[in-house]
């Protein structure tokens, strides 16, 4: 009976090991969604005139004047808040796969512009799609939780993207979404109040192994 303590030992010791990183990592994502959720909120504390004028900005770390803004200013603002500059990251990405994105057809943009790609919810549904989780689109609400990115057909040509946050409505206990449609940053439950052509997940670049 002894001789088969020292296997199960090890046996124990390989499951814990193996399993720690991934339990580590989970844990880091969560946190990770959590700030990013709160971000996101913060940001409905403010006055944002809506505006989606071509505006001329710093890189990497550039922003538009901080009382202006788009409902990708609203995705682009709380991720750099958690430190992921997605401007520099859609950017780099846009110069390894240019033809993947559809500058060229939709906006005639023939090389990358640092200055708008980012701030174009078309751009951010390619950019998420690759480098980030693509997630199901479905009618029920309990899919879409808080840290989650949506994006809509407005119809018209016209998209529009929000970020799930862990706040619910009280009258349709769906988890609201903060995005900027017009009004400036808000909190609202708009799940399905258009037609839902994206759903993703990012956690930002994933590190370089040494």
């Amino acid at each position: 009976m002894g001789g088969h303590v020292l296997p199960l030992t090890r046996l124990i010791v390989v499951v814990v090991l193996t399993t720690l990183p991934a339990l580590a990592q989970a844990d880091a994502h969560q946190e990770f969604l959590k700030r990013l959720v709160a971000a996101a909120i913060e940001q409905t504390h403010h006055t944002v005139r809506y505006d989606a004028a071509y505006v001329k900005i710093p890189y990497p770390g550039g922003d538009v004047p901080a009382n202006t803004g788009t409902c990708a200013d609203v995705v682009i603002r709380a991720y750099r808040a958690v430190g992921v500059d997605l401007q520099k990251e859609v950017h780099e990405d846009m110069q390894r796969n240019f033809s993947a994105y559809p500058s060229k057809l939709k906006w005639l943009a023939f090389r990358p512009d640092a200055n708008i790609d980012h701030r174009r919810v078309p751009n951010l549904m390619v950019f998420f799609s690759c480098k980030g989780t693509t997630l199901a689109i479905t009618s029920r609400s309990e899919d879409y939780t808080p840290g989650d990115l949506v994006t809509w057909d407005l119809g018209g040509d016209v998209t529009h993207i929000g970020i799930v946050v862990d706040r619910k409505s009280e009258a349709s206990g769906r988890y609201m979404l903060v995005h900027n449609i017009g009004q400036g940053p808000k909190m609202e439950d708009v799940l399905f109040d258009w037609k839902i052509i994206g759903h993703y997940r990012y956690f930002g670049p994933t590190p370089a192994k040494p």
